[in-house]
C-alpha cells in the first residue's frame, strides 16, 4: 500500500486518500503478474480507469512525452481524440506487442462490434527497459500473463518490485511501482482524488535527494555506483482522478508530473523515456452517443492550480513509493540489487556518521530501522 509519508515541502502536503493509491479514484482497479522465471524478472501490471465497458464508455485522456526514448502504443489517437477507451497495460520494451495483442483479444471479447459494425480499437501499452536485471532477450512475457493481470484487477495491489516493475532500477537502486493519491478540496463543499502510479527506472544514484537530504551521494560512494555516463532510463506515470477536467486539462496536468519525478534528483537524459498517461473518471464518452450534442460540467482554469500541486505530490510520492516497498533482488547475471532501505541501513552500519541522516529518512517515510 502507498506510504503515509510526512512529506517536508508544502506542495506535497495535502490530505492522502484512504489507502493512499491511484484506487482511491472511485473504479479505478489495478491487477499485476510478476514473472521470475530463472533469468527473467519481469511482468505486468494492468490500470483500468472503470469497471464499465471502456470501449463503450471511455474516460477524457490526454497523454504528454516528457522524453520520447520509448516505445509506446495508443498515443498517437489519445491526443487526437482525448480519450482512452482500453485498460492500461505496462510492461517491458520487449512485452509491448504481446501485452497489445492480450489487451485487443480482450476487448474484441467483450466488444463483437469491433472492427465489424463498428471501428477498431486503441490499446494502450507503455515499457520501460528491464533488460539491465532481467533477460529481456527470452521475451518471457506471454499473452496468458497480460490476460491474467488484466483478469485479476483490485482495489488493493501491491507496490515495489512486483508487476510491469519487477526488474525495474530506479536511482540505481531497486525500483518498480509505486502509488499514491490526495483529496483536493474545491470551495469547500467539492471534494476530488487524484492519484498516480509510476514504473520508475530511472535516475543516477549521487543525484538521489529525499527530504532534501543528498543520501544519494555517501550510497554512491559505498557502492560504487554511477558508473554510468549516460541516463538511458525511463519512467511511466498514470495520473487519474474524478474531478471534471477535460482533455486539453488533463495534458496541462501530465506536464506537471515533470515535477514530482524531478524532485528527488531525475534530470530526464537524452535517452531516457518519461511518458505520462492522465484520465478522468468524469464525463465518460460514449461510443455509442444518442445526440450529436454533450453537455458537461468543466472545471474553471482559474482554480486548476490546485490539481497541479495535487499532481507533484502525487507523482513525488509515488517515486519514493515505488523505492521503499521495492525488495532487494538477484539479478539474471547473479548480482544482487539493492533496495534503498537495504542499502540506506548498510549505509548507517559502515559509516556512521550517515546514520543521522537515514535515521532522519526513515522516521518521515514511517521505516524501521
Amino acid at each position: 500500500m502507498g506510504l503515509n509519508v510526512k512529506l517536508l515541502n508544502d506542495v506535497s502536503d495535502g490530505l492522502k486518500g484512504a489507502k493512499n493509491l491511484i484506487t482511491d479514484i472511485p473504479g479505478v482497479k489495478v491487477g499485476q503478474v510478476t514473472v521470475d522465471d530463472q533469468d527473467v524478472h519481469s511482468g505486468v501490471t494492468a490500470i483500468f480507469p472503470h469497471s464499465h465497458n471502456l470501449f463503450r464508455n471511455k474516460v477524457p485522456a490526454a497523454s504528454y512525452v516528457i522524453n520520447g526514448f520509448g516505445k509506446s502504443v495508443g498515443l498517437i489517437q489519445i491526443d487526437e481524440l482525448g480519450t482512452i477507451e482500453t485498460p492500461i497495460v505496462l510492461t517491458n520494451t520487449f512485452g509491448v506487442g504481446t501485452a497489445v495483442n492480450a489487451l485487443t483479444k480482450m476487448m474484441l471479447t467483450e466488444n463483437p462490434e469491433i472492427g465489424d459494425t463498428t471501428s477498431t480499437v486503441n490499446p494502450v501499452v507503455a515499457e520501460c527497459n528491464d533488460g539491465d536485471v532481467s533477460n529481456i532477450r527470452k521475451m518471457r512475457i506471454s499473452e496468458s500473463d497480460v490476460t491474467e493481470a488484466l483478469n485479476g484487477v483490485s482495489d488493493i495491489f501491491a507496490e515495489g518490485a512486483v508487476g510491469a516493475g519487477r526488474g525495474m532500477m530506479c536511482y540505481d537502486l531497486k525500483g518498480g511501482i509505486g502509488s499514491a493519491s490526495r483529496v483536493v478540496k474545491v470551495d469547500d463543499d467539492h471534494e476530488y482524488t487524484i492519484g498516480a502510479l509510476v514504473m520508475s527506472n530511472y535516475g543516477f544514484l549521487s543525484d538521489l535527494n529525499i527530504f532534501g537530504q543528498p543520501i544519494g551521494q555517501p550510497l554512491a560512494k559505498m557502492l560504487a555506483a554511477d558508473k554510468k555516463k549516460e541516463e538511458k532510463g525511463s519512467i511511466i506515470t498514470v495520473l487519474a482522478t474524478d474531478a471534471p477536467l477535460n482533455a486539453r486539462q488533463l495534458r496541462r496536468l501530465a506536464k506537471r508530473a515533470t515535477v514530482g519525478i524531478n524532485r528527488t534528483g531525475g534530470f530526464i537524459g537524452n535517452g531516457s523515456g518519461e511518458i505520462v498517461f492522465a484520465f478522468s473518471t468524469a464525463n465518460l464518452v460514449s461510443h455509442f452517443p444518442t445526440s450529436n450534442f454533450d453537455t458537461v460540467t468543466r472545471f474553471n482554469d482559474n482554480a486548476i492550480d490546485v490539481f497541479f500541486r495535487a499532481t507533484a505530490a502525487v507523482v513525488d510520492e509515488s517515486v519514493l513509493s515505488s523505492l521503499v516497498h521495492a525488495d532487494s533482488v538477484v539479478d539474471r547475471k547473479g548480482r544482487l540489487r539493492l533496495s534503498f532501505c537495504d542499502a540506506a541501513r548498510k549505509l548507517a552500519k559502515e559509516q556512521p556518521e550517515y546514520t543521522g541522516m537515514v535515521a532522519s529518512i526513515f522516521s518521515q517515510l514511517g521505516v524501521s530501522q
